[in-house]
């Protein structure tokens, strides 16, 4: 304990003084020889991966819990065993135990999740770097980020997340972090599995994977449905919920173990299609007090029609134990059209449905047509916001490794990528009636009236990570490199057949260079350093001359073992040069997603993991984890976001959603037969606009699971989502309030054969 006070008032000092003279306590990592014992002698039941030294994989950054409390800067590892524990749908809820991680839920469901890390803007999640299988995943990860289409966690066997100065290999994105999701592998042998759930709201989910492998070749095909009819409440019992299909298959062949030079390729096909009945609408203060569940008439047609498909190549070249070569040639498509209401009008005057929710008394007949208690023509303007997305590329990374004088350890990785995203906007605007509560089509919109244009993005990137390791000490200095070329062709809303007569264009270029670097020592068995210091960067818009998010980010942090007790801390700061915001219709904007410039900003913080077996034996075993997260998020500029989306911002404001406290906290009770698990999640309060007037409070959600083994493989399962059925508001964003989850229970059947 004497280490972790010292620790915490270094961190102190460095703060008060803004950290200007960095003093890094030397980190940690296991030695050497007892890092090569581990990689003999442990297997860990949570890997995907053997524990080599070196795990070079193009589907995974980690491999596996060991290699996360042993990198050289914060990471976690979210095991399959960790994600069968609730077997959750919601991707918030999965991360909820993760420390250093910031969200805000708006569906209930985590189809769209809005996902910080470390302080970044978590709006639509566009500001970490979100993969599958090593591969950018968002729909135009430069060229337009925000994740509305985002990977499913039923399908998922582990989850990686990096933090810090750990992840400088992946960006564009390299502030907060990056988030790896790794998709069901082709099993070793003949396998499968059925899940099936059913609950509350008539909430379905079935998953099916089936595979094998025979000599050389192996195959994987998995299938997953999840539906509901949602839990709010909408005129004439019309359903607010959705459906979700995939499909993913998988095809491998790999050379003999003759092969002096040993190769894997392997093929990934996957499809995505939902219907999704969700609405950018929410509630006034009045009606979510009074009905949290309830939505407004006027939402009656907003529908997400979504499709996505992935092509992903893989190719492993293994010329010896030291030297290996891996790449990933991918595309990923997506479309969609989210229909949904956009401005309301009363007496040709026509407003967003964020002011008007947000100002009810200033716009009480506009608010009287969207309640449905006043009939009225061409009132509802409803957007077909109809896009199409392109992301595809070839990516490669190179990694040799040697040993050297005084038995040190060295490892070389270097990669390189070549990007191409674009978003295509075709977009128009619909005018409808309301009568008696219910909407009908007055007139149809201008095919690109509201948007007809096509962003898009050329990358070259490359990094180069060194690590050096020689007894207790490891040194990870590590560089990154970003050239992108934005640019965005307008042909006008008035040229739905896009005659380049009345194009306009525009381009931005930029480059730059992203240094890190990571400390570790090992004190002992028991104690253990870290620290690191790295650039954060995320790319502008197209406008020519804007400016790139830029920061100075700092880490400290300490791995420690009392008795059973182990634990993680770990202090940050973020410094921003130049923090970008993002016009997104999701956060009260118009949804242009120009980013703009909102100067400087201090994000400051620290972290807590507790992990413990509090019993552990033949018979019976009790895991307990605590994770805490405080985060300190204030702008350090005057100005005014004219969009609404901060509001007027003054120096020392709160950066909207992200809440100061987090605390999550699991214990599980498992035996041969059975296992219950309690999770406790806490998100503390947060503001929505910058001063502070208006906000979310905060809230405490239990859930609760039980698995029950059966014989023949057949193991029944159930969970309580929200157990004191706690009404709660999650968010303001896009336009209005927005409930969480209420009280609902899940059971279903797994067998595996």
């Amino acid at each position: 304990m004497y280490y972790v006070c010292e620790i915490l008032i270094l961190f102190r000092i460095n703060l008060n003084k803004k950290m200007k003279k960095i003093i890094f306590t030397l980190t940690f990592l296991l030695s050497l020889n007892s890092y090569t014992q581990n990689q003999n002698n442990e297997k860990s039941k949570d890997s995907i991966t053997a524990l080599d030294e070196v795990i070079i994989r193009a589907n995974t950054i980690l491999g596996n819990k060991f290699v996360a409390r042993n990198r050289t800067g914060a990471a976690y590892y979210l095991s399959t065993e960790d994600l069968a524990q609730f077997n959750y749908i919601d991707i918030n809820r999965a991360l909820s135990k993760i420390a250093g991680i910031n969200f805000y839920e708006e569906d209930g469901f985590g189809l769209r999740p809005n996902i910080s890390i470390r302080g970044t803007s978590p709006e639509r999640s566009s500001k970490i770097a979100i993969m599958e299988d090593g591969v950018l995943i968002s729909p135009a990860p430069y060229s337009a980020s925000s994740a509305y289409y985002f990977p499913s966690i039923a399908r998922m066997q582990a989850v990686e997340v990096l933090k810090g100065s750990s992840q400088i290999q992946y960006g564009p994105y390299t502030t907060g972090g990056a988030i790896n999701f790794v998709s069901t592998e082709i099993p070793k042998s003949f396998n499968g599995k059925i899940t099936t759930s059913y609950g509350s709201f008539n909430t379905g989910q079935t998953h099916l994977t089936l595979g094998n492998s025979i000599k050389n070749i192996g195959y994987m095909v998995e299938y997953l449905n999840f539906n509901s009819d949602g839990f709010k409440s909408l005129g004439n019992n019309l359903n607010t919920g959705f459906d979700i299909n995939e499909i993913t298959t998988k095809f491998k062949y790999k050379t003999s173990k003759k092969a002096k030079i040993k190769q894997n390729v392997e093929l990934k096909l996957h499809s995505y299609d939902e219907i999704s009945n969700e609405t950018y609408l929410g509630l006034t203060e009045t009606d979510f007090e009074k009905n949290p569940f309830l939505r407004y008439p006027a939402s009656e047609k907003d529908k997400m029609d979504a499709e996505h498909i992935q092509y992903l190549l893989t190719h492993e070249l293994n010329f010896s134990e030291r030297f290996k070569i891996t790449s990933n040639y991918y595309y990923n498509g997506f479309k969609r059209n989210w229909y949904k209401l956009d401005d309301v009008v009363f007496d040709d005057n026509s407003q967003k449905i964020s002011k008007v929710i947000s100002n009810p008394e200033e716009f009480d007949s506009h608010i009287s047509i969207l309640k449905g208690g006043l009939d009225s023509n061409n009132s509802l303007k409803v957007k077909a916001n109809n896009r199409e997305y392109v992301s595809k590329g070839i990516q490669t990374k190179i990694d040799y490794h040697w040993y050297g004088k005084n038995n040190s350890f060295n490892d070389l990785e270097i990669g390189l990528r070549y990007h191409y995203d674009e978003e295509d906007r075709f977009q128009w605007e619909d005018l409808y009636s309301i009568k008696n509560g219910f909407m009908s089509l007055d007139k149809f919109g201008e095919k690109g009236s509201q948007g007809n244009r096509i962003s898009s993005a050329n990358s070259f990137a490359t990094y180069l990570m060194y690590k050096y390791k020689i007894k207790s000490l490891t040194i990870t200095p590590g560089i990154r490199y970003e050239s992108i070329k934005l640019s965005r062709e307008d042909f006008g809303k008035s040229n739905p057949l896009r005659s380049l007569n009345d194009l306009s264009f525009r381009e931005n270029k930029v480059s730059v260079l992203i240094p890190g670097l990571g400390l570790n020592y090992t004190i002992n068995n028991k104690l253990s350093f870290f620290g690191g210091v790295h650039k954060g960067y995320s790319p502008p818009g197209s406008s020519v001359g804007q400016k790139s998010e830029e920061s100075i980010n700092l880490e400290l942090g300490a791995r420690f073992s009392i008795n059973k007790l182990n634990a993680e801390l770990i202090g940050f700061q973020n410094d921003y040069s130049n923090l970008l915001g993002n016009d997104l219709a999701a956060t009260g904007g118009y949804g242009e997603l120009d980013p703009f410039n909102a100067g400087k900003a201090l994000v400051s913080g620290f972290e807590l993991l507790l992990t413990s077996n509090l019993i552990e034996n033949n018979k019976i075993s009790i895991p307990f984890s605590l994770s805490y997260t405080r985060t300190d998020a204030k702008f350090l500029t005057d100005f005014g976001s004219t969009q609404d989306i901060w509001g007027e911002v003054s120096n020392g404001d709160r950066i909207p959603y992200i809440p100061q406290h987090q605390l999550n906290s699991n214990i599980s009770f498992r035996t041969n037969k059975f296992e219950i698990n309690l999770s406790g999640n806490y998100n503390g309060k947060f503001s929505t606009i910058a001063n502070g007037s208006v906000g979310i409070p905060s809230y405490f959600i239990f859930d609760i699971s039980f698995k029950y083994n059966l014989p023949k493989n057949i193991t029944f399962n159930s969970k309580i989502i929200n157990l004191f059925d706690e009404r709660y508001a999650v968010s303001r964003a896009p336009a209005g309030l927005r409930p969480g989850h209420p009280f609902g229970i899940y059971a279903g059947f797994d067998y595996k054969f």
